[in-house]
């Protein structure tokens, strides 16, 4: 069996129809069949930023209904959910709050389903179908990192098959607590604090103490900043060169296969480690290309280079 794993989509049905066909998928007038011996995963984030958020979506669904595909959830998917879903010890609020950067980041979404209609009671009816995790018997698959620690703090408030409830949605959303801090790990990944003094601004314009990590690298704790963050360069330019991580308890505890999504990759695409692939290269901006990992479940191993396929609309 080949496993099609397919990065961030982000609203962009044009390009992931490309893609599909580029990968010999046809449409058969009612979903995407795969070609013979394969099948689909997506690696989440299909929803925010394109303008081709419910195409998106009925292409994904279509095929996950038709039993071809499987989808893993990303940051977007949840943040949707929680978006959509009242706080119920803060009257008139919501579990992810309404504020103009939220809102900013979910507005092309709801451009196409408007908020409280029924179709957007639909979508998010069916994000809660879409696990957090999927762990086979010769692959791990989600969103931003495989983190077996975090994923033992929120196993028993989640379904059988690692879904979200309405109940671990809520605990999930309450910041500074062990859950939420697990939920961060898996589906944005591993930060550590910035030394004193320095902040960053990312690319939604929130101001932030923290930054991300390379956790699939070795020996994080023993490794600079410099070494490890994943920051623009004019950030990574206030930080002292000698800079230490600090903070950083993680250890990836599988020796199977992970695909990630997440990161906004650029160039050309490559496993990050001996035992990591992040299949997100930026589709959602016109230098970025819709990518795809060709996984054959009889040989997980070694992963390569040559098995990723992009779809280059240019």
């Amino acid at each position: 069996m080949i496993i099609d794993i397919i990065g961030d989509v982000h609203g962009y049905a044009d390009k992931l129809t490309g893609l599909l066909e580029q990968l010999g998928y046809v449409h058969n007038g009612q979903h995407f069949v795969p070609p013979e011996g394969h099948r689909a995963l997506f690696i989440g984030d299909l929803i925010d930023r394109g303008t081709q958020q419910v195409a998106t979506l009925e292409i994904v669904f279509a095929m996950l209904d038709a039993d071809v595909a499987d989808v893993v959830m990303g940051n977007h998917e949840y943040n949707a959910i929680a978006f959509a879903t009242p706080d119920p010890r803060n009257p008139g609020e919501y579990l992810r709050s309404h504020n103009d950067i939220h809102t900013r980041q979910h507005e092309t979404f709801l451009a196409e389903v408007p908020f409280s209609s029924e179709q957007h009671q639909y979508w998010i009816k069916r994000f809660y179908e879409i696990p957090l995790w999927i762990e086979t018997d010769y692959a791990c698959f989600v969103h931003a990192c495989w983190d077996v620690d975090s994923m033992a703090v929120l196993k028993p408030m989640l379904t059988s098959d690692n879904c979200l409830t309405p109940h671990a949605l809520e605990v999930t959303s309450r910041e500074f607590t062990a859950p939420f801090d697990a939920l961060e790990r898996v589906l944005k990944g591993v930060e550590t604090p910035l030394p004193e003094g320095i902040v960053m601004v990312d690319k939604e314009g929130t101001v932030r103490k923290r930054v991300r990590v390379r956790w699939w690298l070795d020996n994080l704790k023993s490794r600079t900043l410099h070494e490890i963050a994943r920051a623009p360069s004019s950030a990574l330019a206030q930080i002292p060169i000698d800079a230490m991580a600090k903070n950083i308890d993680f250890a990836l505890k599988t020796h199977k296969p992970v695909f990630v999504g997440h990161y906004w990759l650029a160039g050309e695409p490559e496993p990050l480690s001996a035992r990591v692939v992040c299949t997100d290269y930026s589709a959602a901006i016109d230098s970025g290309y819709l990518t795809c990992y060709q996984l054959d479940t009889a040989k997980p191993l070694p992963l390569n280079a040559d098995n990723f396929i992009q779809y280059r609309h240019d």
